[in-house]
């Protein structure tokens, strides 16, 4: 992913309520929103790397990877996506995960992580350095920079997710689904400086990137209940932001 916002224990129907974009190459193969055969994870996947960048279980657990922009920093270790799939597909809490994985977090690409489960929240990272904060009950945002950095995409979708909350929202994802689509670029002046050019900057300043090489691919929500039960939805984008289907699916216990 490289843009997020959600609302952790701050809704009275859902204990969890995400909204982000993945950007990526086209040409990366990716599969669809779906139930995973060989592991109890729904998600999409990354098919050269094999994990995931979003995904939930039924369970109620949920996991959300984002990149750290840094053309200076090399982009070694292993894949980033593993690191949501092993979360999910494992038996620890969030924050015996969150203890055991600093550990080891210097051995993952530059990554950012989100963890949630039942009962706690945790914002993951190995860049400066290792680290692990619990996330507090309100409504936060992440892109491809430090938790709650404010890039101007990042505030933008953090108010518009403020707003629905505010408004009373429930199941209609629509307006989140809206704030997603804004293709509208941030100023010169409001642009972060991460190395890779003005021009770049601009590109990547709007929530939805429309490029035939790289761009946004999917769109996704995600609700869980305070029970447990939850729903997914993916919308997915090809070139040029062709719309390519939409998913949505229900896990966890009925509601």
């Amino acid at each position: 992913m490289c843009l997020i916002a959600f609302a952790w224990h701050a809704h009275p129907r859902w204990r969890l309520l995400l909204a982000g974009n993945r950007d990526e190459f086209h040409a990366r193969p990716s599969a669809a929103l779906a139930r995973w055969a060989d592991l109890p994870i729904v998600g999409g996947r990354d098919l050269e790397a094999g994990g995931t960048w979003l995904g939930v279980t039924d369970a109620g657990r949920c996991a959300v990877v984002t990149n750290v922009r840094d053309p200076r920093d090399p982009q070694l270790g292993a894949s980033r996506g593993l690191l949501a799939t092993d979360y999910l597909a494992g038996g620890a809490d969030a924050t015996a995960h969150a203890a055991a994985l600093c550990a080891r977090a210097a051995d993952y690409r530059p990554f950012n992580l989100l963890t949630f489960d039942a009962q706690a929240a945790f914002y993951l990272g190995n860049r400066p350095g290792s680290r692990a904060q619990a996330v507090a009950p309100g409504v936060h945002g992440l892109s491809n920079a430090d938790f709650n950095t404010p890039w101007p995409k990042t505030r933008a979708l953090m108010a518009r997710l403020q707003d629905w909350v505010e408004a009373g929202g429930e199941d209609d994802f629509a307006p989140l689904f809206d704030a997603l689509a804004d293709e509208r670029p941030a100023p010169d002046d409001a642009l972060p400086d991460t190395g890779v050019g003005l021009e770049r900057e601009r590109l990547l300043s709007s929530a939805f990137i429309r490029g035939e090489r790289y761009g946004t691919r999917a769109s996704t929500v995600v609700a869980i209940g305070h029970h447990g039960h939850g729903r997914i939805v993916e919308r997915r984008f090809g070139p040029g932001g062709r719309f390519e289907g939409e998913t949505a699916l229900r896990f966890g216990s009925v509601g």
